[in-house]
């Protein structure tokens, strides 16, 4: 199961020309591709775009009904080299994933397709994750897209913007044999607004017609001699057709005042941020009004020379925004400038960072000093439009006295126990380099677990971990997830450790989805899906590529289990890698699937009961095992009344999911007594009822009892 269900939104994607369109902007890419007539479309899910993968897998319904081909792709390469289905055929293509990794896992397949170029359109929509809300490397796909010349498209953050976009991209596409990326920022993927709809259109060719009548031309295949002559295409034939499509469609926008001291070049994805920053200045009101002149750059590479000089024709000095580094837009500008004579001033990298994310105070702290430099009177004549909202207070101190909140797994995760379990043998073995991996098990790497040492991409924790195959005391631990084997560790890591004899244990996290992209399906999935293949065991992989010493962990939850098998691994006389698969559902997952349930089954007046864990403050010696063994978020310290007792005890919050980690560690720890499980039922039966009601009475009484005799020690000693 996906996080998250689009199975009511995507009925919108039926709607016709002239109706109003109303939603996020991943389910408006969705249907713009349909408007545009793609044909097929492949991809691989990762945040900010996991929901597009998650869309199209709830539309595929409708995708067949229009001879769309829909396929999540096993990784970011496979749904590249899927493209190719546009090199000789008239098909509109369509690919998806996270970028920048995505992109470095593609770049192959990519650099190919760019090279040979292609016949229908192919666009490629990545997710560009830069900035504070990443969960990766920062690094920008304009690089890439400059190194392959794949056409880039940033466009701004509404609705209207992002479909025009991808209207636009294949068009250019098409126009230019050329591939095109559009990159969605985060903010794109996930704002809200609407737009008026066109009519979804079936493909020219469809795949299984293009099937059904092969073509092939030689010039489109990159092998010499061909391949030398591809460089030469793009540069005389590919990049001027771009230039005259960008220019005569007019895919950039001039706006503001059409001449002006200063001016903003600025990419298209950083358009509200730009215009909130006017605002907050007083040069731009709530509807994009802007007294200072702007240059948005929908599309960032190529880029238009003429363009660009004619809108620095009368001014002092050009500001260029241009979030992330190395600063390549600015860099050609002051090209352009310098081999122009131009007498215009350039700046950018100069007033705003050279790295890091252009948020709302970078960017007014930017553009002040710009306009400090160059245009003081437009701050000293305080110029207010009629709509320009009043600047809001300064909240920066707050950064001073709010900690920062480090990642960490959720309430109940069953990955949790398995670093508990390491943890434990670390305690008798002592420490082993352990190579971690992309995924949720990550989060090992902070307290209270402190495990991990490098993480070299998804699905190449056992690879990252190969230099250390030599003869030594200790072992090398390598650690990924279900979803990174499938994506690249089954030949990288495990068929590599094989091929080469290691001696080092890669532990499997199994937890039966791809969890940290969404809880989408993967090949081990143990959920019935009826447009896949699912169900296939990992240990059955691990072992078809040659690896005989192989467990398996049905519930990670057995600390003890896991510490004593993790133990064995490390200690074993017998060669060659050793594979433990830790299998447990995403609780996550496992949450959002039995509550729905649970609660249809209460409201209908079924028996349910709802294991939780408590601790018995009077057993509790406030020894804290289970908090450093554990870490789990429901786990906090309760400080007691009792004047005897200064050290706080261990308690378990309402957010427990009944996992019972904490307990489990507890016991492989120390043996703690202090927690204890209690059921709570829903709609008892007939006996169930009296047996509570017996209980109740019973305790009551017996309470009564305690308060009548400490109420006769009290008077007995008051007496004289």
């Amino acid at each position: 199961m996906a996080e998250r269900s689009f199975a009511k939104e995507v009925q919108q994607l039926k709607i016709g020309a002239g109706e109003e369109f109303r939603g996020e902007g991943i389910l408006a890419i969705t249907k713009a591709l349909l408007q545009c007539g793609v044909g097929y479309v492949v991809g691989y899910q990762g945040a900010p775009i996991s929901h597009l993968m998650d869309v199209l897998a709830d539309a595929q319904d409708i995708l067949g009904e229009l001879g769309v081909h829909f396929e999540a792709s096993a990784s970011e390469a496979a749904a590249a080299a899927a493209l190719a289905a546009s090199v000789h055929y008239p098909i509109r293509g369509a690919a998806t994933w996270k970028s920048t990794v995505g992109t470095n896992v593609a770049s192959d397949a990519l650099a190919n397709l760019s090279s040979g170029g292609v016949t229908g359109g192919a666009l490629i929509i990545v997710g560009e994750d830069y900035g504070e809300g990443s969960s990766i490397m920062q690094e920008r796909s304009h690089s890439f897209a400059m190194k392959s010349q794949i056409w880039l498209l940033d466009p701004k953050p509404n609705l209207e913007a992002i479909v025009k976009a991808v209207e636009d991209g294949f068009a250019l596409s098409e126009a230019t044999n050329t591939p095109v990326m559009l990159e969605v920022r985060i903010r794109s993927c996930h704002v809200h607004g609407r737009f008026i709809a066109k009519d979804n259109q079936r493909p020219l060719m469809s795949v299984a017609e293009a099937l059904e009548a092969p073509r092939r031309d030689t010039q489109r295949i990159v092998l010499p001699p061909a391949s030398f002559l591809h460089e030469q295409e793009k540069v005389k034939k590919r990049w001027p057709a771009a230039i005259d499509f960008i220019k005569s469609r007019k895919l950039n926008e001039m706006t503001g005042p059409k001449r002006g001291k200063v001016g903003i070049v600025l990419q298209g994805g950083m358009y509200n941020s730009v215009i909130r920053a006017l605002q907050r200045l007083g040069l731009a009101d709530l509807y994009g009004t802007s007294m200072v002149p702007l240059y948005i750059l929908n599309v960032t590479y190529p880029l238009v020379d003429d363009e660009f000089l004619g809108f620095c024709t009368d001014k002092d000095a050009v500001l260029v925004v241009e979030e992330g580094q190395p600063d390549h837009l600015e860099q050609a500008f002051g090209h352009m400038l310098h081999k122009a004579a131009a007498p215009t001033r350039l700046h950018g990298k100069d007033f705003l960072p050279m790295a890091g994310e252009y948020t709302g105070q970078v960017m007014l702290d930017g553009l002040s000093g710009f306009l400090r430099a160059h245009a003081p009177e437009l701050l000293i004549a305080k110029i207010r439009l009629p709509n320009a909202p009043v600047a809001p207070p300064d909240v920066s101190h707050l950064a001073q006295v709010v900690p920062m909140r480090p990642p960490g797994f959720c309430t109940g995760c069953p990955e949790r126990p398995i670093f508990s379990a390491m943890k434990l043998v670390e305690r008798e073995l002592g420490p082993h380099h352990v190579a971690a991996d992309i995924g949720c098990h990550l989060f090992s790497i902070m307290p209270p677990f402190n495990i991990g040492a490098t993480t070299m991409g998804y699905g190449l924790g056992p690879a990252s971990a190969s230099a250390f195959n030599v003869p030594a005391k200790k072992r090398s631990i390598a650690i990924m997830g279900d979803g990174g084997f499938w994506h690249n560790g089954l030949a990288s890591g495990v068929g590599n450790a094989v091929f080469n004899k290691s001696d080092g244990v890669i532990l499997v996290v199994d937890n039966y989805y791809s969890a940290a992209t969404g809880g989408q399906d993967i090949l081990s999935s143990r959920a019935n899906n009826r447009t896949r293949s699912t169900k296939h065991p990992i240990e059955d992989a691990v072992k078809g590529v040659g690896v005989s010493w192989v467990r398996r962990i049905d519930r990670t939850y057995d600390v003890t289990r896991m510490r004593d098998t993790l133990r064995e691994a490390l200690t074993t006389k017998e060669k060659g890698p050793k594979v433990i698969v830790a299998s447990s559902e995403c609780m996550l997952n496992k949450q959002r699937r039995e509550r729905p349930l649970l609660a249809k089954a209460i409201h209908d007046g079924k028996r349910v009961v709802k294991p939780r864990f408590g601790v018995d403050e009077d057993v509790c010696t406030g020894d804290h095992a289970c908090i450093r063994l554990s870490g789990c978020p429901s786990l906090s310290v309760k400080k007691l009344d009792d004047p005897l007792r200064d050290d706080p005890v261990a308690s378990i919050d309402q957010s427990c999911v009944g996992c019972g980690n904490c307990g489990e560690v507890a016991d492989a720890a120390v043996l703690c007594p202090s927690f204890y499980r209690a059921d709570v039922v829903n709609n008892p039966g007939l006996f169930e009822r009296f047996v509570s009601l017996m209980r109740r009475t019973v305790i009551s009484w017996l309470q009564r009892r305690r308060d009548r005799k400490s109420l006769s020690f009290a008077k007995v000693g008051q007496a004289p």
